[in-house]
């Protein structure tokens, strides 16, 4: 039976407004990959293969946990993370809705965003949702379909994008995953017959003792 483990990377640069600013790891980050390298260690993970994206905060996540112990890092750029601050600056540019401060803003504006995007209401993304979509299943499929437990270093937005194909959401709910899945949280997909089946989402067994629930982040 196929097994793979999807991780979110660590905390990357919270206050950042664009693509190239958010791509790296906080040094929370850092400790965040470090941590959960440690807990698959001490509970002697199967895992014999490895991916990550090719983003910075993919790769910095990959290398703190220590991955490349347990096979060679292969990165795959469809395993990248959508545009998302591009996609809120074409969004607040052709429509005035902006990109909020808050929270509990972020929570509203993110499934208008991505009903705008699937939709075709956001002229020229740097991929459309249909791609983004495609892309991903087409990852995952691929990995699914190899030898022994693979262990898959992503974003958010894939990781949720994941879970929409995997569990027949919708954009909303899809919107609202994304939203909930914290940073270096683990999530397990194993194959039942034809298909994956999710069998554990957002886990932090790593970061769930009292001197470390700080580090419990979403961004």
């Amino acid at each position: 039976m196929s097994q793979i483990t999807l991780v979110r990377h660590g905390q990357a640069q919270t206050g950042a407004r664009d693509e190239h600013g958010y791509d790296s790891l906080s040094p929370l980050g850092h400790q965040q990959a470090a941590w959960l390298g440690e807990h698959l260690r001490d509970t002697r993970e199967q895992i014999t293969r490895v991916y990550c994206g090719t983003l910075i905060r993919h790769v910095e996540t990959a290398s703190a946990m220590g991955a490349g112990q347990y096979a060679e890092i292969v990165q795959d750029a469809r395993l990248n993370e959508m545009e998302f601050f591009t996609l809120a600056h074409l969004y607040g540019q052709q429509h005035g809705v902006h990109l909020p401060n808050t929270r509990e803003g972020f929570v509203s504006y993110m499934p208008r965003l991505l009903t705008a995007w699937q939709s075709g209401e956001i002229d020229s993304p740097p991929e459309s949702f249909a791609d983004f979509h495609a892309r991903v299943q087409d990852a995952i499929s691929d990995i699914s379909g190899g030898r022994g437990p693979a262990l898959v270093v992503t974003s958010g937005g894939l990781i949720g994008m994941v879970l929409r194909q995997t569990m027949g959401l919708d954009t909303p709910a899809f919107a609202r995953a994304c939203i909930a899945i914290m940073n270096t949280s683990v999530h397990r997909l194993h194959r039942l017959g034809e298909h994956m089946a999710l069998t554990q989402f957002n886990a932090v067994p790593h970061l769930d003792r009292p001197d470390r629930q700080h580090a419990q982040t979403h961004l």
